[in-house]
């Protein structure tokens, strides 16, 4: 039986725009929430010009929701791309700045509509670990999950990229930050509050402080599974989110290699040392197929992960190839877990488990 969010999806998708589409299917609606009787959500039009022209269309949207039974009230805000947001009172939506000193004691930060939170974790960088979350987090949306994913890499957040957003998150009231979507999946990146360029010289306490707003000062709404997108290594970002939001268990990702299995392991050291479960290990760039003659190469050596896993009595949840096809996916913006291909099976299979095991 579909719930009412999805009634209200099928109503907005009969509001078909000039150029073709509709607001559901141009991936217009953003932040859809229902509590109670009361749905509020926001239209993103490309431009601040366009945003100007569909005052009718925003009214038409709210009547639509406004038409669906069990809603008798219906808050719907218009922003533009360029980050000209407007709040429902009509006026500029004020900027939420990200990155202070983090709030004292140790309460959780942990966002209270989210079932389950997966760590993705690497010992070090350049494994492919940013690449494995958001095609994850894409698998897991195709397979009937409602998904966030969050970059917690703060000094080099790859996720817009990668996802193919690039505009900055509204905060209509100036305490929350209303998150982006894409390919079926609720995101946030620090990289979508500063330039492309800029470079992220932060100190411990603006790390800690950054995650803990990413946590508790996003509307995440109601997710089935968050996928937290950490930075290599074993700092204050994998403290602080195991310590402040007790994450449901990482997941390692490893390549075949020693050296990266030696980081590894320090990186299983400290989830076991701060209590957060250990699902599984992903061995990635298992393997390379040649697309000209089908030769197999183990580039970085070959199952050093799935030995790893054994020897700890840990499961090898997915042993994924190099593949071009990735990368420029990638790049462009679209994972190929978005697609279809072996790639994208791959994905849907790790994904499959997850959920099989009461993961995600």
């Amino acid at each position: 039986m579909a719930n009412t969010r999805d009634i209200i999806l099928r109503q907005l998708e009969r509001l078909e725009l000039p150029d073709g589409g509709n607001i559901v299917s141009r991936d217009m609606v953003r932040a859809l929430t229902v509590e109670g009787d009361q749905v509020r959500f926001v239209i993103e039009a490309p431009t601040p010009d366009i945003a100007r022209q569909m005052e009718p269309l925003r009214a038409a949207a709210e009547r639509a929701a406004l038409s669906v039974p069990g809603i008798a009230r219906a808050s719907v805000a218009l922003t533009a791309h360029a980050g000209e947001a407007k709040a429902p009172g009509g006026g500029p939506a004020p900027s939420l700045k990200i990155g202070g000193h983090p709030k004292g004691g140790q309460e959780s930060v942990r966002p209270a509509q989210v079932r389950s939170i997966l760590a993705v974790a690497s010992g070090k960088g350049g494994v492919g670990k940013s690449t494995v979350s958001s095609n994850l987090a894409v698998a897991l949306a195709r397979q009937g999950r409602r998904v966030g994913l969050l970059d917690a890499d703060i000094h080099g957040p790859s996720q817009p990229r990668m996802m193919g957003v690039s505009q900055r998150p509204a905060s209509p009231d100036g305490k929350m930050i209303e998150p982006l979507h894409a390919h079926g999946v609720t995101m946030m990146s620090i990289g979508l509050m500063l330039e492309a360029d800029k470079a992220v010289i932060w100190r411990g306490p603006m790390l800690m402080g950054a995650l803990q707003q990413m946590m508790s000062q996003v509307q995440w709404g109601e997710l089935d599974v968050l996928i937290v997108d950490l930075p290599p290594g074993t700092g204050d970002v994998q403290l602080t989110l195991c310590q402040r939001a007790a994450p449901t268990g990482a997941l390692v990702v490893s390549t075949p290699q020693d050296v990266a299995l030696i980081d590894a392991r320090k990186a299983m050291d400290m989830f076991r040392t701060l209590k957060t479960p250990i699902l599984g290990l992903i061995e990635n760039m298992s393997s390379f197929h040649c697309p000209e003659c089908g030769h197999e190469a183990h580039i970085f050596g070959h199952g050093g992960v799935g030995a790893e896993a054994e020897k700890l009595g840990l499961p090898l949840l997915a042993a994924l190839p190099i593949d071009l096809e990735t990368r420029l996916a990638g790049d462009a913006g679209v994972p190929v877990a978005a697609g279809d291909g072996p790639m994208a099976e791959a994905y849907a299979r790790l994904a499959e488990r997850l959920v099989q095991g009461g993961m995600a």
